[in-house]
């Protein structure tokens, strides 16, 4: 350790309480570790033009306040984007394991500020008239690592990683979009030379996704949420993001193809080559428009090759568990969410079957799913399976697996890609395979407020809230959200 530097930045602090003019603020740390720094910058199209900080606690976290402000005031963004805790240290002649925490919270509190100047303030060139920069979402997986590592080879990527969910209830080391999540992608993607950004959506996330899929739940449904931070959240943020960027395309490490490129209404989702990890379901509900600006390096790989390239690579995530939960409810469960941010609590309620007759009591709808056979608790020789909830009576209603079979399936705001002729199978749920379909009558393209799918023989019933995916072969023309069976 220099001490010379960083007595330097101790004694003369670069910056300490000021404000720069038309500045965005990022901070970090708090009651826990007693350390608190806020960085304040300003932008001017691609450069980061003034910097100031402040903040409290240890010597060594006012030291790295300063010393971020000095690598950074004056100098382009995205050289700026290479800042992290590692060369914040070492501006500060290197700082001992007991003190690099200073420097980690300096650089969340940089990049939260970084990311909303650039996300509101800033313009970049694009390095060629044919947009040759890409923008790589990453969320500190071996997915998305592995995704960032390809795009590196092709030409210039930066790297952007987006914090969505903060909740002291959660396990931060096993949700994707934490904070912690947010370090482990930035360190991977300086690891490889890569700009690194941002983006809080969390305000965003709570609104359009958060409270969607409470709201759901309350009315008796069983929300998507990941189709609806696909569709509209994350990926139009990160989108609008590559834009400012100057980058022509953005690419996910999502197991998903794209085809029909060519089509004047827009390209269509392919499936993976790798069914078990295909992931089209979860992104059909992007429009083609958004399609077209998306690039999916993994589509035409296996997970045991994305994992055999992220070894080769040395990349710290190449054995990384892949996550098994929605990243809300990471170190959670659904009903203790929806608790705790829905006020749907326990709520005493009745089990009958389809003809009224009581067969037991629950604890509140929101605790069960259309199809759901196990947690019921009702004994019998025959299983039963839950047929359909009442939410303002708090009923829920089971049946046999032959009650639940139907035949059709009832979809309400679809929107088709293509005409509704090219339909011949629908996916209901994630991890199940399609089904042989056919939609009632010829719908056009565009836009339905309902619509009914013939299935091609009899199949569970899905549940109300989920989405249906509208195929033909393994494209998808289309997507709804499933309404309750019509039998």
């Amino acid at each position: 350790m220099d001490r010379v530097r960083f007595e330097h930045h101790l004694e003369s602090p670069q910056g300490r309480r000021h404000l720069p003019a038309d500045s965005f603020t990022g901070s970090a740390g708090g009651a826990a570790c007693g350390d608190h720094v806020r960085i304040s910058l300003a932008v001017e199209r691609d450069r980061v033009t003034d910097a100031g900080f402040d903040g409290d606690g240890c010597g060594a976290t006012l030291a790295a306040g300063s010393a971020t402000v000095a690598l950074i005031r004056g100098r382009p963004i995205l050289d700026v984007a290479h800042v992290g805790m590692r060369e914040i240290a070492a501006e500060l002649g290197g700082l001992s394991p007991g003190k690099l925490h200073a420097a980690e919270l300096a650089a969340d509190a940089l990049h939260r500020a970084l990311g909303a100047a650039v996300r509101d303030r800033a313009a970049i060139a694009s390095p060629d008239a044919t947009g040759g920069r890409t923008l790589v979402a990453m969320s500190g997986g071996v997915d998305s690592a592995v995704a960032a590592l390809l795009c590196a080879r092709g030409g210039e990527t930066v790297a952007v990683t987006l914090e969505l969910w903060a909740d002291p209830e959660n396990d931060a080391e096993q949700s994707c979009c934490s904070a912690s999540a947010v370090r482990t992608a930035r360190a991977i993607a300086h690891r490889m030379g890569l700009a690194h950004l941002t983006l809080d959506l969390r305000e965003e996330f709570r609104t359009g996704v958060v409270e969607p899929f409470i709201s759901g739940h309350a009315a008796g449904e069983t929300p998507n949420p990941c189709v609806r931070c696909n569709g509209h959240v994350r990926l139009d943020a990160m989108l609008a993001l590559a834009q400012v960027l100057g980058c022509g395309q953005l690419a996910t490490g999502h197991y998903a193809r794209v085809a029909e490129c060519g089509n004047t209404r827009g390209p269509l989702l392919r499936a993976a080559a790798d069914p078990d990890k295909d992931q089209t379901y979860m992104l059909a509900a992007l429009a083609p428009e958004s399609l077209a600006k998306l690039s999916f390096p993994l589509g035409e790989l296996t997970k045991r090759e994305v994992r055999k390239i992220a070894a080769a690579a040395a990349l710290p995530v190449a054995g990384k568990p892949d996550s098994q939960d929605l990243c809300f409810l990471a170190g959670t469960d659904r009903a203790q969410f929806l608790a705790r941010h829905g006020g749907l609590g326990a709520r005493d309620g009745e089990l009958v079957d389809s003809g009224g007759t009581l067969l037991g009591r629950h604890r509140g709808h929101q605790g069960f799913t259309v199809g759901q056979r196990r947690g019921l608790r009702l004994g019998g020789a025959e299983p039963r399976y839950v047929l359909e909830k009442d939410a303002e009576r708090n009923r829920v209603v089971v049946g046999s697996r032959a009650d639940l079979q139907t035949d059709r399936v009832a979809v309400r705001g679809a929107r088709l890609h293509r005409p509704g002729a090219r339909v011949d199978r629908i996916k209901l749920r994630y991890r199940s395979p399609p089904l042989p379909a056919r939609l009632a009558g010829t719908p056009p393209a565009g836009r339905h407020a309902s619509l009914t799918v013939h299935l091609g023989a009899a199949a569970d019933a899905a549940a109300p809230g989920q989405l249906a995916c509208l195929m033909d072969g393994d494209l998808v023309v289309g997507w709804g959200t499933i309404t309750r069976a019509a039998n």
